[in-house]
């Protein structure tokens, strides 16, 4: 069952510190406006010029505030293993910038097809499994060892399933963060989102408790970022799409997320329909309230039925 009364009225302790996706809409004003947050985050892979007006907007954002760097195509499931070119320039962005943090997705995107390497411009599922997992292992081992530190990898809102699985979500990303030494990225929305068209397909599963087990699963030590997101429900499906608020589900197991890993920096996305800076300003001051709230209330939580 959810909680009767709202988290955030609960005594309140010291909150994560809290960030907001830097998109295009907002760049000039939030460089006017600079207003109290604890980083930025930006998709590593608008930024792999060379100079140019988008680099130049970037340094002006990191010398207000720390960047986080987040990437969507370094396609560390991929078999084909890591682009060359992709790396490198990901290396020169992180030398420019010497970001708080660098991640990516525990997917893939390149792969043979009709006898070409092509990149599907998309986060695909890898299969839960030994062999995906040493796959996994080795990519990205070789990104730390060209960016000489670690990374994080994040879950991703899965709409396909392989049948080839050995273990389950937590249990694969647990495994790569000890045989790597990464970090995890868990995205709170994502697995909502998951655990939603899980029962939509008929899996027998409470979503709200599915999830609070798979955060429970999850390794405390490992996770390094939480993010927060708006989802759309079709109908037949719930999309990740990253365009409305964060809904009162996804707090409440946001609220149990802080109190199993701690004051874990947390990112407010927001990449579809992109509102005004207000909004995610409001965000992220709610993400700020829950946090608080969730490492000073304890006991509360525990509404959250086993």
């Amino acid at each position: 069952m959810l909680l009767s009364t709202p988290l955030p009225h609960a005594p309140a302790a010291a909150a994560a510190p809290v960030g907001i996706g830097w998109r295009h809409p907002h760049y000039a004003e939030l460089l006017e406006q600079q207003p109290a947050l604890d980083f930025i985050e930006v998709h590593s892979e608008n930024f792999f010029a060379n100079g140019g007006a988008a680099l130049s907007v970037l340094r002006e954002g990191r010398a207000a505030y720390p960047v986080s760097l987040h990437g969507v195509g370094l396609s560390l499931g991929s078999a084909m293993g890591i682009d060359t070119w992709h790396l490198e320039q990901l290396a020169q962005l992180v030398e420019r910038m010497h970001p708080i943090r660098v991640s990516d997705h525990a997917s893939f995107a390149r792969a043979p097809l009709a006898g070409q390497l092509v990149h599907a411009a998309d986060l695909l599922p890898v299969p839960l499994s030994a062999e995906a997992l040493n796959v996994m292992c080795a990519n990205v081992q070789r990104v730390q060892e060209r960016l000489q530190r670690t990374i994080a990898v994040e879950n991703l809102s899965a709409y396909v399933q392989w049948p080839q699985a050995d273990m389950d979500e937590p249990a694969f990303l647990n495994a790569l963060a000890q045989r790597t030494g990464c970090g995890l990225l868990v995205d709170v929305n994502n697995i909502y989102v998951n655990a939603l068209n899980a029962q939509l397909r008929g899996v027998m599963v409470e979503p709200l408790l599915a999830c609070r087990h798979w955060l429970d699963a999850i390794a405390r030590s490992s996770v390094a970022e939480l993010h927060l997101a708006g989802h759309v429900h079709c109908g037949d499906i719930v999309i990740d799409d990253h365009g409305s608020l964060v809904q009162e589900p996804v707090w409440q197991l946001y609220a149990h997320a802080i109190q199993r890993f701690g004051a874990v920096p947390t990112l407010i996305e927001w990449d579809t329909d992109v509102p005004a800076l207000s909004v995610l300003l409001d965000e992220a001051s709610r993400a700020r309230e829950w946090s608080g709230a969730a490492l000073g209330a304890r006991p509360v939580l525990e509404a959250i039925a086993a």
